[in-house]
């Protein structure tokens, strides 16, 4: 399949830059065993080290556990206010020394409060405890928890449990957290908004939210997970908000509570400050018209599949250089939303942004005589191709 290339410059005004110089300083320098620093909207890497490095998740297996929930209520297979009957191996005496909801056998709680548990709590049992519910054993949770993990292009992530506990196999990466993190807020928001609670009570005992940034009035964090065990070390994934902006951060493996902490608001900070997030395209936007072959029609629109975002850093002072690449030669039949090319948009050669086009309708293979004749126009074509 040969590939068409359309080039051009993007004028400034596409994306607006200052027009005075500001330096872009390198990321801070943190002490942890990965971090990445990533725009939610254009999933754009602002900063990272060992972003794709396999490490232990501790208790940030639980942005899986409670995806998969939502993802479970959203299908309309589980209800928030459905009930469930605590089992044996949900018993918080099962988890000595860990973080727990506190839920013993026989309890019978909402889908709710077990959310509230796992996310504000990290409560291991409540994660077992809804575990069970949806799949009938943690062990057929988990094969979801993983199909989840295939389906979103998390390649370094494994899970083995519903909590994150220290275990033979389970291991993911800065970079999988932070797509995790950013499918949570886009495909649940509704699990998203348990994160931004600080406190909950069950069974006459109070328990803070973990993630100690919600407290900070200097920066504008609305959710996130911690994470610990003696092997992992202390972990942090967090999002905020600043203007039209949103930041996801992730850091692995700092040495204290403290340490997660502060590094993840100085990445978030940092991201603030050096870069800039806008919109140069919406969904359904027609980029360009594309020949078709062999169809009942000789053309079709290719169409931006999803809104589309650049994040730069705020110091670029040049436009960019935006390449359409087109599937040709393009033959019907074509289904509708079949993806027909992408925008890419480059800095000095850097890919700095990708997005698919797909066809805005479907086309049918033409007459018997359209089709030849497009086969002989293609077959001399190619003698110059």
């Amino acid at each position: 399949m040969k590939v068409s290339l359309a080039r051009w410059t993007i004028v400034t005004c596409l994306i607006s830059v200052p027009t005075f110089a500001v330096v872009t300083p390198n990321p801070p320098q943190l002490q942890a065993k990965g971090y990445v620093l990533m725009d939610f909207q254009s999933g754009a890497i602002i900063a990272e080290y060992n972003g794709r490095a396999g490490l232990a998740p501790a208790s940030l297996t639980k942005l899986m556990t409670a995806y998969v929930v939502g993802q479970e209520i959203k299908a309309g297979r589980l209800k928030w206010d459905d009930v469930v009957t605590v089992s044996e191996n949900a018993w918080s005496a099962k988890f000595p020394g860990s973080s727990k909801m506190f839920i013993k056998p026989k309890d019978e709680i909402s889908v709710a409060n077990l959310m509230r548990g796992v996310i504000i709590q990290s409560g291991n049992d409540a994660c077992v405890a809804l575990a069970e519910h949806v799949a009938g054993s943690e062990r057929g949770f988990v094969a979801l928890m993983n199909g989840w993990a295939e389906k979103l292009g998390l390649q370094d992530t494994y899970f083995v449990n519903s909590h994150g506990l220290d275990s033979d196999g389970i291991q993911t990466s800065p970079t999988d957290m932070a797509r995790l993190m950013q499918s949570i807020i886009s495909d649940v928001p509704d699990v998203y908004a348990l994160y931004s609670e600080k406190v909950f009570k069950w069974n006459d005992i109070t328990q803070y939210n973990r993630n100690k940034l919600l407290w900070d009035n200097s920066i504008d964090v609305d959710g996130g997970k911690t994470g610990y065990t003696s092997n992992a070390g202390y972990s942090l994934v967090s999002s905020a908000k600043e203007g039209r902006m949103r930041l996801i951060s992730v850091v692995m493996g700092t040495p204290s509570k403290q340490a997660r902490i502060s590094q993840s608001k100085n990445l978030l900070s940092y991201g603030f400050r050096f870069y800039d997030t806008k919109q140069v395209a919406k969904q359904g936007e027609v980029e360009s018209k594309v020949r078709v072959w062999k169809g009942n029609a000789n053309q079709v629109e290719a169409i931006f599949a999803k809104d589309a975002y650049l994040t730069l850093p705020r110091s670029m002072t040049a436009g960019l250089d935006k390449s359409v690449v087109l599937n040709e030669p393009l033959i019907a039949p074509i289904a509708q939303g079949d993806e027909i090319g992408k925008v890419v948009w480059k800095s000095d050669d850097s890919t700095v942004a990708s997005y698919p086009l797909v066809s805005s309708q479907a086309l049918e293979e033409g007459s018997w005589f359209a089709q030849l004749w497009d086969s002989l126009v293609l077959w001399v074509k190619s003698f110059f191709n």
